[in-house]
């Protein structure tokens, strides 16, 4: 496949087929991608296109014709995780040396989101959301790689901070906990959380989820949240700031490309937090 620019990427025809919008969860990853220019488009071809990709962060959605595309068109997806309809599998298993199901869960939250004082109070914290504030940007930064993934969606730490679509417990300017739009789609918007180790069982994330559901109801969406299925205590966080679990789907965990070793380290691991 090769990769299109932005532009040229028009919102009807085939494309509105394979990547509808209005979806929660995953399924506002193209809409995401189109609306804030972080990710990347595919085709088999410029014009006229019989198969297609969208990705962002590690995500890949596929669509179209598996036919028209050979095992060497999905490589540049190897160590992602691959949303596909089942008539691409036997492409996908052709294409990598290993394609591990993953079963997913997605949530919707219909009604407001009232902020509520965290269980056990941290002192000295601050509620607040994320903005282009000259500290923000490190802070996410000092989470550290391992968390690195929840600015990913927005290219990175200054892109989710510009954003506006983020909130954070800060403490001595120090982020303990952040919820933030993981993708943002004209209907939905995917939320994502994570809380620093040494500040879980606060209730911090819990915090932070309801101020920022309480924006995206004001902003008109609805809040979704996408986890594992096996993932507890994200069950648990989306169960008790008031998700309900609307269907299941499965991605696929990409390997190497068939018949090439992976560098060390090379497949990113299954991020933490609310996904």
């Amino acid at each position: 496949m090769i990769e299109l620019v932005r532009r040229t990427v028009p919102a009807t025809g085939p494309w509105a087929s394979w990547f509808p919008s209005g979806h929660p969860g995953l399924g506002a990853l193209a809409e995401h991608v189109r609306a804030t220019g972080h990710g990347r488009w595919w085709a088999d071809r410029a014009v006229r296109p019989r198969a297609a990709a969208v990705s962002c962060a590690g995500q890949v959605i596929l669509g179209g014709d598996p036919r028209v595309m050979a095992p060497r068109d999905l490589h540049p997806f190897a160590h992602g995780y691959i949303a596909t309809p089942d008539r691409f599998l036997p492409l996908l298993g052709a294409a990598f040396d290993r394609v591990v199901p993953w079963e997913r869960t997605v949530w919707v939250r219909d009604a407001p989101a009232p902020v509520r004082p965290p269980r056990r109070p941290v002192p000295g914290a601050l509620l607040r959301r994320l903005s282009r504030a000259p500290s923000d940007a490190p802070a996410v930064r000092a989470l550290g790689d391992g968390h690195a993934w929840i600015a990913a969606t927005w290219g990175g730490a200054p892109g989710l901070v510009a954003s506006g679509h983020a909130w954070g417990v800060f403490r001595d300017g120090r982020l303990l906990s952040v919820a933030c739009t993981y993708f943002l789609g004209g209907r939905h918007e995917d939320v994502a959380v994570l809380t620093v180790p040494e500040a879980r069982g606060r209730g911090l994330a819990s915090v932070c989820v309801r101020a920022l559901c309480a924006d995206i109801a004001a902003r008109g969406r609805v809040p979704s949240w996408t986890c594992s299925r096996d993932n507890h205590p994200s069950r648990a966080l989306a169960a008790a700031t008031g998700f309900r679990p609307v269907r299941e789907y499965v991605h696929y965990a990409a390997g190497a490309p068939a018949g090439r070793v992976a560098p060390a380290g090379a497949r990113p691991p299954a991020p933490a937090g609310s996904r």
